[in-house]
Formats: C-alpha cells, sequence, structure tokens
C-alpha cells in the first residue's frame, strides 16, 4: 500500500464548497486554520443558478401573467413582451453577480485571515487529504475536519449528452443574450416546471416532454393532477414519453419522443434531475461510502470516514437549500463538540418546499396517498380558493388548500396549496406542525382576518371531521 501524499497545507477544518457550506466560518472559529475550496462562483447552486435568480425571474412572469389576465378584472392592460436584457441585467449584473464577486472577495480579504480560499476542484488523496487543482498547478492539503458541502449538478440523459445537440440546463439558461422564440423543456420536476412557465408567461413558446404521465408526481396525487391540468392547458405538453433522438440543424433543435413525433425548438432546456457531486471526488480514498448518488452520512452529518462530515445536495435526502441551511446550522455546532451526547441531529422533520409556477405550490408533511399507506385513520378536507372572499375578489377558480390530519388526535399530518401565495400560506401548518398545535386548535384559538387569503386555511381546518 503506498503512503499517503505530502500535505503542503494542514488546516483545522477544510469546507469544500461555497454554498451552505461558506455560513460555517464565523467569529466562534476565527482562531481556527479553514481552507474553502470553491471551483466555481461563491455562493452554491442557490445563489448563482438556482433558487434565487429563478425567483427573480419567476415575480417578472407573474407581473407578466397579470398584465395578460387583468381583463378578467375589468382592467385595460395589454401584454407587449417583455425587455429580456433589462431582466436579466437587473437579476445578475445589479444583483447576483455582485453579491457572488463580493462574497469570495471577503473570504479573501483582511476581515478573515484566518481563511485561505482554493479555486480548483478537490478530490481525495487520502484520509482527509485532498488535491485541489491539476497538474503543476495541484496542491494538497489535509484537514484536522472536513465538510464536504460541494452541491449537485444537472443530470443529462445519454440520448442528448451522445447527440451532441445544443442544450441548456438551469446553469445557462437565465444567461441568454435574447429571449427565445420557442424552447423545447424536458421534465417534469421542479425546474422543468418553473422554467416553463417563466418563459411561456415572457412570450415564448414552450413545448414540455416528460416520461411519466404526471407533472411533479412525488407530490400529492390532487396537486399532481391539478398543476399537471393548469399546465397542459397553456403549454404544448407530451407526457408519458421519452426522447429516443436529438438533432441540430438551422432551424434549431428537433426531438424526436418513442411515439414517433418531433419536435423542433429555438432552445432546448434540460431539467430531468440533478447529480451530486460526490462521484467526482474520489471519496473513497478518503474512507467516504456513498450510497448510490448520496455520501452516507449518519443522523448527525457523519460520513463514514472519521472527521469528515457532509451537508447540503451532496448527501442530503431533501435537495432543498432551506434544508442544507438548517444541516449546516446542526454540523457547525457538532464541529466544536467533544462530548458525543452534545451532537445536534440534522433537523428533517417536517420539510416543507415550495414550486414556483404559475400558480405556485407550497406543501408540508404526508401526502394523502403517504398516510393511507401508513394506515393512518385521517380526515382531509379540500378547501378552494373561490370559496373565501379574498378568492371571490381574485376571480381564482383553480386554487385550493388540502389538509390532512389524525382523525383521532387531530395531529396535523399533511398540507398542500396550489394557487397564488401557497409557499406563504402553507407557512402557518408548518409552524403549527412543528410546534405540535392540533388543527382543531390552530382553527378556533386565534382570530384569522377577515377577508385575508389565509381563510382558506381556517375553512379547511373547520372542515376536518373528528
Amino acid at each position: 500500500m503506498s503512503a499517503a501524499p505530502h500535505a503542503d497545507k494542514h488546516f483545522d477544518l477544510i469546507i469544500i464548497g461555497s454554498g451552505s457550506g461558506n455560513s460555517i466560518p464565523g467569529p466562534h472559529n476565527h482562531h481556527k486554520s479553514i481552507a474553502i475550496v470553491e471551483p466555481g462562483r461563491f455562493g452554491g447552486t442557490c445563489l448563482n443558478v438556482g433558487c434565487i435568480p429563478t425567483k427573480m425571474y419567476v415575480y417578472a412572469a407573474e407581473v407578466a401573467h397579470m398584465v395578460k389576465t387583468a381583463g378578467r378584472y375589468g382592467v385595460h392592460a395589454q401584454f407587449q413582451g417583455v425587455d429580456w436584457p433589462s431582466i436579466r441585467e437587473r437579476v445578475f449584473d445589479q444583483r447576483i453577480d455582485l453579491i457572488a464577486s463580493g462574497g469570495e472577495e471577503y473570504r479573501r480579504g483582511p476581515k478573515t485571515p484566518n481563511i485561505e480560499v482554493f479555486d480548483a476542484p478537490a478530490r481525495f488523496v487520502a484520509q482527509r487529504t485532498i488535491a485541489t487543482g491539476q497538474g503543476d498547478q495541484a496542491m494538497v492539503i489535509s484537514g484536522e475536519q472536513i465538510v464536504l458541502a460541494a452541491g449537485a449538478r444537472p443530470h443529462i440523459p445519454e440520448v442528448i449528452a451522445d447527440s451532441q445537440v445544443t442544450y441548456h440546463t438551469n446553469e445557462t439558461i437565465m444567461r441568454l443574450d435574447t429571449l427565445p422564440k420557442s424552447m423545447t423543456v424536458l421534465g417534469g420536476g421542479y425546474v422543468a416546471l418553473e422554467f416553463a412557465h417563466v418563459f411561456e408567461a415572457f412570450g415564448t413558446k414552450v413545448t414540455l416532454i416528460n416520461r411519466s404521465d404526471r407533472l411533479m408526481r412525488t407530490l400529492d396525487d390532487d396537486i399532481s393532477a391539478r398543476i399537471t391540468e393548469l399546465t397542459s392547458e397553456k403549454i404544448t405538453t407530451h407526457l408519458g414519453r421519452v426522447v429516443t433522438a436529438a438533432s441540430e440543424d438551422e432551424h434549431g433543435v428537433t426531438v424526436t419522443l418513442d411515439d414517433a413525433t418531433t419536435v423542433t425548438s429555438e432552445v432546448l432546456l434540460v431539467a430531468t434531475g440533478r447529480i451530486p457531486n460526490g462521484d467526482q471526488m474520489d471519496l473513497a480514498l478518503g474512507g467516504i461510502e456513498m450510497q448510490g448518488q448520496d455520501v452516507v452520512v449518519d443522523k448527525y452529518g457523519r460520513t463514514t470516514a472519521p472527521g469528515v462530515w457532509a451537508l447540503g445536495d451532496i448527501s442530503s435526502p431533501y435537495k432543498l437549500k432551506h434544508v442544507a441551511n438548517a444541516e449546516m446550522r446542526a454540523i457547525r455546532h457538532n464541529l466544536d463538540v467533544t462530548d458525543p451526547a452534545d451532537l445536534q441531529e440534522l433537523p428533517h422533520t417536517f420539510v416543507p418546499a415550495g414550486v414556483f409556477t404559475i400558480p405556485p405550490i407550497g406543501f408540508v408533511g404526508l401526502t394523502e396517498r403517504e398516510a393511507r399507506a401508513q394506515g393512518l385513520d385521517i380526515t382531509v378536507k379540500i378547501q378552494n380558493y373561490g370559496d373565501v372572499a379574498y378568492g371571490w375578489a381574485m376571480e381564482d377558480t383553480t386554487g385550493f388548500a388540502k389538509i390532512i390530519a389524525d382523525r383521532s388526535t387531530g395531529k396535523i399530518l399533511g398540507a398542500h396549496y396550489i394557487g397564488p401565495e401557497a409557499p406563504s400560506l402553507v407557512q402557518q401548518i408548518i409552524t403549527a406542525m412543528n410546534f405540535d398545535i392540533g388543527a382543531q386548535e390552530l382553527a378556533t384559538n386565534q382570530y384569522w382576518i377577515h377577508p385575508a387569503l389565509p381563510e382558506v386555511t381556517e375553512n379547511a381546518l373547520l372542515g376536518l371531521e373528528f
């Protein structure tokens, strides 16, 4: 067995990834030598190509959608298109890029003298020892502790990768020079749906192709059915279909489906899931095991290698920024723990999520299908937005809240919203579940502002049968 490579530098802590991992260093560990390894832009997926810029596009799309539908409220308005370069400049030049570069400058600057930044990819060469960089520029560094927070990357189906056609992912689609006249979107999850709705609202002719016959198929069946219905009403969809070939010419990119249908668009967006980046880091040489695509961690965030921790998309069952942040806070605490009894568990109870489509979706807890599969005695209420006063004002005919509770205990087991402000409306249920407030107590022991939209939650709670 060959000896471990000699380390050029040794650190108290190495953090691989500058998304949520970048929040670990703080005043509490200024006495430690820390290395941050980030080959890309500081801030990770969320800041640069995910949550934040996409929602800035989503908000602009919602404004466009409101203009298009203003007539239903007796408002005379006309949608005349969008200024794509202006939107892109507002998002990236004026916000995102400044924050990303500022974050890196801060970590390289005099205010954090205990931190050294390495801007090349990392791969393990021995336990708690990594090489960063290539060839003569490579440096071997070791750490007393290492945190893997290297995120994930877009998954590209083999048929697309092998075809050598031009395609975009969430990492490139928002920086297009011009708004495309037409776009084909592959996928039916968060990324696919959000971008499909954004570009449709901006005036692009969107065609969506999904291998499942339902969109957002992991969500509650009623939510999945409704978003599939609403999407198919305004976007051309090919559901239950897979791409068998792809080609490109002066007219754009053409994909052929398994039913021999062909779809040609100016731009192809691939949004068929994401792959954790652990497979690119020679983890086995560091004694770090993987299960499938994920780094294996215990309930405290420890990998199979002593002194090595992992958080976020590289290891978490929940590929969500707010979960990565919560895991970061637990691991930040655990890094300094000497008594195992003081370790904090990764907080994976009642994990909520939002999908910022038009209309948006918000949810937490069990779906009805999951609750019934567990043999629970449940009561379920679906409350339409259009049955409460503010829903009347909005002329909403498609939004609803669905709440699932245990019939004997009154505990809320899950809540699922689709409609305007859904990710905000579900927050009250998230609070109730985390603080063990029962459905009847939540409904009756507080005021609900009339006629505000949260009355849809109140009425759903009151409609549960115990």
